[in-house]
């Protein structure tokens, strides 16, 4: 039997995915986590094979600084993120965290089914779509942003200055600047306006 623990914001959500989980003889749904840092406390007490895990919680804790703190413990479940997001950033943030698996939630039944059972094994899936843009990161290295870009680039979308990059992510201005020039090379762009509209464009942030 594989033991699940759901961890979505939305009470309807988790309804539809118990309802189509217990339709498999080999799960059971033991417990329900409506933010991050239930799921967490959950993970440790009690025995669960794999954690479907959304990213995004409200004002709650993040689901990757969720997923990384659940899967730091010894003997811990396997996380499978079952979420909307399917952008650079959230897809290797969630992988760098210890996520095995990341699909999509508009992914059939069977699908989904298939997911947890390769999670449960501790082997990794993922979304065609999810494998398609890793993919390609691995063809063109040289114009993917590092997951490092991919955080100052979010904070110029949200209108910060290089100093508050600076501050957020305990970096020199010099450094916050040299990574806003390569980003500008990766993305054929000269401006951080036209370097956010660019990386939205191609899925890499979502802000």
């Amino acid at each position: 039997m594989i033991r699940l623990l759901l961890a979505d914001d939305h009470p309807i959500v988790r309804a539809g995915l118990r309802a189509v989980l217990d339709t498999e003889p080999d799960f059971q749904v033991i417990a329900e986590a409506p933010t991050a840092e239930r799921a967490i406390e959950l993970s440790a007490e009690l025995e669960i094979d794999v954690v479907l895990m959304d990213l995004q919680f409200g004002p709650s804790m993040h689901g990757v600084d969720a997923i990384a703190r659940i899967t730091a413990r010894q003997n811990a479940p396997h996380v499978l993120v079952l979420t909307t997001y399917d952008t650079d950033a959230d897809i290797l943030a969630a992988i760098e965290a210890g996520a095995v698996g990341y699909l999509l939630k508009d992914a059939p039944p069977e699908d989904l089914a298939i997911a947890v059972r390769t999670a449960a094994a501790g082997s990794s899936t993922l979304a065609p779509a999810v494998a398609s843009r890793l993919m390609d990161r691995m063809r063109t290295p040289n114009n993917a942003l590092t997951l490092r870009e991919i955080e100052v680039l979010e904070l110029v979308a949200d209108g910060h200055s290089n100093l508050r990059i600076s501050q957020q992510l305990f970096l020199s201005q010099a450094t916050v600047k040299s990574h806003l020039a390569h980003i500008y090379t990766k993305l054929g762009v000269a401006s951080r306006t036209a370097a956010v509209a660019e990386a939205r464009a191609r899925g890499s942030i979502h802000r």
